[in-house]
């Protein structure tokens, strides 16, 4: 299950995880123009751990989903409209 809400800077997307036993915290993704957080209640500690993305580490981070074990370089075509 998830839920999206958007907000006044960002739209934010939060992963619950729902199924069998050893279920993980819920994930929260934060997207802004120009990064995406994602967060995480660690049990352990009982604090909110964090990483931040640029935009470029979460284009490449989609298309290396889809892509066979190697090594890459993302190139942007600069001729093609944004």
């Amino acid at each position: 299950m998830f839920t999206i809400e958007h907000d006044f800077e960002a739209t934010i997307i939060t992963l619950i995880d729902e199924g069998e036993p050893y279920l993980q915290g819920d994930v929260t993704i934060n997207a802004f123009q120009d990064c995406v957080t994602i967060e995480q209640l660690d049990p352990q500690t009982d604090r909110l751990q964090r990483v931040t993305m640029s935009m470029t580490q979460l284009r490449e981070l989609a298309t290396a989903l889809d892509l066979p074990e190697g090594s890459y370089r993302f190139e942007i075509d600069e001729s093609k409209p944004k």
